[in-house]
């Protein structure tokens, strides 16, 4: 299939007006990814040489948002229509290769939909992908005869014999460039809506002797558009639900296939359990029975096996090894690296920090820019203070140390090991290995001293 170049056109240019938004259609979010990054990700996966994105409502929010160097990036200053828009592409385009249109507002289409239609234009003609639907309304009609493509009408243009049609276009297509530009210098706009309809080079092509060939997709929602709000949330539920069958298939337990959210790559190993209302972003790695609580976010994460996650804990950019437990209410920033059997608990943050193995951060603690030795144990309320209102500094805790509760680590500061801090204590130098390192204020009682008492008003 790569024996004659591929260049690809994606159509991004629309306003979207019924989305009632200030942002381009094609940037509106699907499982985390704007729309038009769905398709960019199949256009890539089908081996495209150059992938062109046709830009317009927005001025340059598209190529901003994406920032892909790799995408070239062409201007459709006035909406003209979807020929129009290819017009745009053409000089971007190599005229010995073939072109696949696609549209940044239909996210979900398979690449092995798209080959036989990139085989069909290498072949020399023109492929279309089209859909049997029960409901046509709105969509552009297959017009046959003796069973071959004869043109495309679209809906406001079609007779009432011809909106009886189910089979439709969905704009998807392949074509040879060389005839593609011939055919686009001959549009018309002689139509109800005065645009130049990319639909109508079916007719110039059957009329060049060029054979349309056709093909379907497995199913019916990788066609679908979105125009509103309301058909992006169907498309949500319906690619979520394509995501959750994957997952059920390689052997994960979803408690609750119908309440998870994966908005980016969530790979699974044996034996994985996912309570409800999870919600799973960028590249997650789950390792061989890891247990995820209900209501977790994870994001850019990795876990190793055997590893426990309990309720409403939020992990981000970290990395986490076998047996840990964390949780629940427990957050993990980016930086985080928490060793074998270590336990993060109730309220607790890490941030930028390496908790080896085995020690244990349990209780309602913030730990920042640290090191934490294996075995060792933060007390409750416990907070490196490693901020000194311009830069960060770093606190070492030894192996083996236990930190009492409601202590404060002044850094830059280090804790030797098998040292003990008192709890209460706020520790601005370095403490010795081995020994008790307290640091508190002298403890007065004042004989005599009575509360304040409330005054009464005077009327």
């Amino acid at each position: 299939m790569n024996q004659v170049p591929l260049d690809i056109v994606i159509l991004a240019a629309g306003k979207g007006t019924r989305m009632r938004s200030d942002l381009p259609k094609v940037l509106h979010p699907l499982a985390g990814r704007p729309l038009v990054s769905h398709v960019i990700s199949a256009a890539r996966a089908v081996g495209g040489n150059r992938i062109c994105v046709v830009y317009g409502f927005g001025g340059d929010a598209v190529p901003k948002t994406l920032n892909d160097e790799s995408l070239t990036f062409v201007l459709q200053a006035e909406q003209l229509g979807t020929g129009h828009a290819v017009q745009q592409a053409l000089p971007a385009l190599d005229a010995s290769g073939v072109t696949l249109v696609l549209y940044g507002d239909v996210p979900l289409t398979r690449p092995d939909t798209l080959k036989p239609l990139i085989a069909a234009a290498q072949s020399g003609n023109l492929g279309l992908l089209t859909v049997m639907l029960h409901d046509p309304a709105g969509y552009g009609r297959i017009v046959r005869e003796n069973e071959r493509v004869a043109r495309i009408v679209e809906h406001k243009d079609a007779t009432e014999i011809e909106r009886e049609i189910r089979e439709v276009n969905t704009g998807i297509l392949a074509a040879p460039t060389a005839k593609l530009h011939a055919w686009l210098g001959n549009l018309k706009s002689n139509n109800a809506q005065g645009e130049y309809y990319l639909t109508d080079i079916i007719a110039m092509a059957v009329a060049d002797g060029v054979d349309v060939l056709t093909s379907h997709p497995a199913d019916e929602w990788e066609v679908l558009g979105v125009n509103s709000k309301s058909q992006l949330a169907e498309l949500e539920r319906i690619h979520q639900r394509n995501i959750v069958r994957a997952l059920l298939d390689d052997g994960v337990t979803l408690i609750d296939p119908a309440r998870i959210d994966v908005r980016g790559e969530l790979h699974c190993g044996r034996d994985v359990s996912i309570d409800v209302g999870c919600v799973f972003e960028g590249r997650v790695e789950i390792g061989d029975g890891v247990m995820i609580g209900p209501y977790c976010v994870l994001k850019n994460v990795r876990i190793a096996s055997g590893t426990k996650i309990d309720a409403f804990s939020h992990l981000a950019d970290s990395e986490i090894g076998e047996d840990v437990r964390i949780g629940p209410f427990s957050r993990t920033r980016p930086g985080t690296k928490l060793m074998r059997d270590a336990h993060v608990g109730n309220f607790v943050e890490i941030k930028n920090s390496v908790v080896a193995e085995g020690a244990k951060v349990n209780h309602l603690s913030y730990v920042g820019d640290a090191e934490v030795g294996a075995k060792s144990n933060i007390g409750a309320g416990t907070i490196t203070c490693n901020y000194d209102g311009a830069n960060k500094h770093k606190t070492v805790i030894g192996e083996n140390a236990f930190i009492g509760s409601n202590t404060a680590l002044v850094a830059p500061v280090s804790i030797g090991d098998n040292a003990t801090i008192g709890a209460g204590s706020v520790i601005t130098r370095d403490a010795p290995a081995g020994e008790l390192t307290l640091a508190r204020g002298k403890q007065l009682t004042i004989t005599g001293w009575k509360r304040p008492v409330k005054t009464k008003k005077e009327n």
